[in-house]
């Protein structure tokens, strides 16, 4: 089998509640997604899907994810794309870095390989737990009391786990992380996730106000030596996530015990096949783990829940469901949430077919 033709497609999700906002006053209100076509010989096609948080929050944008392809595609066309690995070593000797740009081609080729299979994703991604997953709710950074009647919402829906969005003024994230707990019940799950957003100081001021709440402190600060200083000065469980940007810095956070889970993003690692390297080699050491991505529609959802319900329940702290926090709909067949939780497909591939009315005429074609 051999890749034919490399497409891809811009399209605009718009947000559910209109406005998405996080640490240092960053916000976005449309998400700018690229899905990406594979096509091959045989007639079996593939998709994936790239959706950066904007341009600030990691080194990604959605404009470098069509260029990165316009570059590396005409080099990939007469290639396998059952053979995952060496197709992803070939890319990286094509594009040193720029992960992002690899993930929805890699994200296309497991959805090419489940098909040949005749099997869903999650059982080539090491099989499947249980007969669902948890979910957590994002929750936008706003007042204390809009947080918390937010949270309070989402729990009626059937959500037991919530990602805060602080990193703000610290005064006001602590105002924010009791009035939130405060409204939740036995079992559920707190996260406070910063964003890289306090200064050490800041910071340290935070984790000893609520040292008292039941709250799992995320990404306090910028890089992985700051959060490390407040690791070591809280007894709250600990979450790393933009600075676990690889492999390597996932063997030094496991090496130095500086985390009790990770958040493993697919396109932060560059795909599928890296991100399960990730997930697996964090199970094994005994961290919990969070299955997502930056963000994305339908497909990136399928992706995501496919690389979680083949994570061990145990160690699957949680997951998302971003097809939820978005206005439009780009593929049939894309796993729903169902009282807080979700399961992947158990049709062949991702299980999703794409709405081509939807994405219209492609941006990159190479063929």
């Amino acid at each position: 089998m051999k890749i034919t033709r490399i497409a891809a497609y811009q399209v605009d999700l718009p947000l559910v509640e209109g406005n998405y906002a996080w640490s240092e006053g960053k916000f976005v209100t449309t998400f700018d997604s690229t899905v990406v076509r594979v096509e091959t010989d045989s007639g079996v096609v593939g998709h994936g899907e790239v959706c950066p948080l904007g341009p600030v929050y990691l080194p990604a944008y959605a404009n470098g994810v069509r260029t990165g392809l316009a570059e590396i595609g005409p080099q990939l066309l007469g290639q396998d794309p059952t053979r995952l690995a060496p197709l992803n070593r070939r890319m990286d000797y094509l594009l040193k870095g720029h992960p992002y740009v690899k993930s929805g081609i890699d994200i296309a080729c497991w959805d090419i390989l489940g098909q040949v299979a005749g099997l869903p994703v999650c059982e080539l991604l090491g099989g499947r737990f249980g007969e669902d997953h948890v979910l957590y709710r994002a929750i936008s950074q706003e007042s204390p009391e809009q947080m918390a009647a937010k949270v309070a919402g989402y729990r009626a829906e059937g959500y037991r786990r919530f990602q805060l969005k602080v990193g703000g003024n610290a005064a006001d994230d602590i105002a924010r992380i009791r009035a939130v707990a405060d409204v939740l019940e036995p079992g559920d799950k707190l996260i406070a996730d910063a964003n890289t957003g306090w200064l050490p100081h800041e910071a340290l001021r935070v984790v000893n106000a609520v040292r008292d709440v039941d709250v799992y402190i995320e990404q306090p600060c910028a890089t992985y030596e700051e959060c490390s200083v407040i690791r070591a000065k809280t007894s709250l469980p600990f979450v790393l996530d933009e600075v676990i940007d690889g492999h390597d810095m996932l063997v030094r956070c496991i090496a130095d015990r500086a985390a009790d889970a990770v958040n493993i993003k697919i396109s932060k690692f560059g795909g599928l096949t890296k991100a399960k390297l990730a997930r697996d080699l964090a199970v094994s050491q005994g961290l919990a783990v969070t299955i997502e991505d930056s963000w994305g529609g339908d497909i990136v959802t399928a992706a995501i829940s496919h690389l979680a319900h083949s994570t061990p329940t145990e160690h699957l702290f949680t997951s998302t469901d971003f097809n939820s926090y978005v206005t439009t709909s780009i593929a049939e067949g894309a796993p729903q949430r169902v009282d807080g939780r979700m399961k992947a497909s158990d049709q062949p591939g991702l299980g999703i077919q794409p709405r081509m009315d939807v994405l219209g005429k492609p941006v990159v074609d190479i063929s």
